[in-house]
């Protein structure tokens, strides 16, 4: 059985990603840092900034330490919303969860990779939301262009030092403003709607963002670099002894729960309302990919099922070109 066991998991390892590279000039190989290769579900970052490991102690007793790197603006990491979801349902109390920002996209002074400013992104978000079955629309990139994810991400730090769950919430809610609705999400107003609408106090969000939250950006980057991060989404799980594993990349749900009990074999599953009156009682939003996932739906039927409910006046929906987000 372990051995089946193991095998799958190997499998499993070698199915999605998708890759990102730097502003300098990399080997013909290599890709730009906004392309996300659907076939290693990477978004990367330049390999001299990867170099190294922490050796820092990060575990806690008896739980896993979870360090997720991520970026506000990484199409693969909005793919990892359906699994993230699940794995905090029914693994979320053996562990603790980190979200750490890594800089995807500095600015625009670069050409590598096919890409060079940022109509050129346009048509591979709307590839990869159809490859990831998560709503993308590309044309923000034509129609109100970001010139850096740095600004979502210090915003991200910002709410982190008000409240971690909150911040977690405005962060999903600037990733639904700028791959569903085409918003430029390096502008404050959208920052502060943002901010408003997950209940953030928008003075105190304001102040932190200029000032602290800064330096709380540029230590995620520093250890970024001290824990080898060269791409995102980057899950690091590391049990109380210290041994880690890394999740990287855009994997199925079966990967991330193979490595949680791998590393604590006592873990057990929580059972959780799987209905749809449950699960949006639990989340304020739900693409139909991740309700059927959460509900364990066959994904035509989970799209049929949330149709039906908007139809009858049970939710509301917002329509994008390449899907639905869903919402009471």
């Amino acid at each position: 059985m372990k051995t089946q066991f193991t095998l799958l998991s190997l499998m499993l390892l070698t199915m999605f990603s998708c890759n990102l590279k730097s502003k300098t000039t990399m080997q013909d190989k290599e890709t730009n840092p906004l392309l996300c290769d659907p076939e290693t579900g990477v978004c990367e970052v330049p390999e001299d900034s990867a170099k190294g490991q922490s050796n820092a102690d990060l575990s806690s007793k008896h739980r896993i330490k979870v360090i997720y790197y991520t970026d506000p603006i990484c199409s693969s990491c909005w793919g990892i919303e359906p699994q993230l979801r699940k794995l905090k349902l029914e693994y979320g109390r053996h562990l603790d969860i980190e979200y750490r920002m890594g800089g995807l996209l500095p600015d625009w002074s670069y050409n590598s990779g096919g890409i060079s400013k940022p109509s050129d992104v346009a048509h591979h978000w709307d590839e990869v939301s159809a490859i990831y079955d998560m709503p993308i629309d590309g044309d923000v990139w034509l129609e109100d262009p970001l010139p850096s994810s740095y600004p979502p991400s210090i915003a991200f730090k910002a709410a982190q030092m008000q409240n971690e769950k909150i911040a977690i919430d405005f962060l999903r809610r600037i990733r639904e403003m700028v791959f569903l609705e085409k918003k430029n999400i390096t502008k404050w107003e959208h920052l502060e709607t943002a901010a408003k609408e997950t209940g953030l106090d928008i003075k105190q969000l304001k102040s932190d963002y200029e000032n602290e939250a800064i330096r709380l950006f540029n230590e995620d980057l520093a250890l970024g670099k001290e824990l080898g991060v060269r791409g995102f989404p980057s899950v690091f799980f590391i049990d109380s002894s210290n041994n880690r594993e890394l999740v990287y990349g855009s994997r199925p749900y079966e990967v991330y729960e193979f490595v949680v009990q791998k590393l604590y074999p006592e873990a057990k599953k929580q059972e959780y309302d799987q209905t749809a009156a449950g699960l949006f009682q639990t989340f304020k939003t739900l693409t139909a990919k991740e309700f059927s996932i959460l509900s364990n739906t066959n994904r035509n039927v989970s799209g049929a099922l949330l149709e039906s409910d908007v139809a009858s006046g049970l939710l509301k929906s917002t329509a994008t070109k390449n899907g639905n987000l869903y919402y009471r």
